[in-house]
């Protein structure tokens, strides 16, 4: 009788492969910008945290432009911010960032987040929202989503610390599941 070969799932990998330090840092000293932090932690569908997990978020600077070569206004993109990060869910994850600006075109501010972690063969996608922008209601991605399940894409302001403070939790399954895309 042949015996069955134990399960595998993917991953993780990100931390010896993809994360050597400091890509969690978008800013530099001369960034134009408000500076802001963004906490959160990954979990899974129980509620529990995903210590072995990636997060990456891909934003525009803090006048809407990205210093990308398909930004039609990359010419007037901040040079000194990087616009893209990683960082690893081991004790949840933090990003030093720019409070991004309107890209032209949209509504509100939003960073796009993609979720890495075991067990998942295609990454997640969402956006971060920030729960203090007055015309959220007038997004057209935010309109398209329930409004009881509009809260999962918002940053959440916190007092304290150096910087202004969002939390962003993400859940990858169960009833507090976090909106995702395609």
């Amino acid at each position: 009788m042949a015996s069955q070969s134990s399960s595998q799932t993917i991953g993780p990998f990100f931390h010896g492969a993809l994360i050597r330090g400091k890509e969690h840092i978008l800013i530099s000293d001369q960034s134009e910008g408000e500076r802001i932090l963004i906490q959160g932690q990954l979990f899974d569908g129980d509620g529990h945290p995903v210590p072995d997990g990636m997060i990456e978020i891909w934003q525009a600077d803090g006048r809407g432009f990205f210093n990308h070569p398909a930004d039609p206004h990359r010419s007037q993109a901040d040079p000194h911010f990087r616009g893209f990060g990683r960082a690893e869910t081991t004790d949840g994850f933090t990003f030093y960032t720019i409070r991004p600006g309107i890209i032209p075109g949209h509504v509100v501010p939003f960073i796009n987040v993609r979720i890495f972690a075991r067990g998942m063969l295609i990454h997640a996608v969402t956006r971060i929202y920030f729960d203090d922008e007055k015309e959220n209601e007038n997004d057209p991605v935010l309109r398209l989503v329930p409004p009881h399940r509009r809260h999962t894409l918002l940053a959440v302001g916190e007092d304290g610390g150096r910087w202004p403070t969002f939390r962003f939790n993400i859940y990858l399954q169960g009833p507090r599941e976090t909106v995702f895309f395609l």
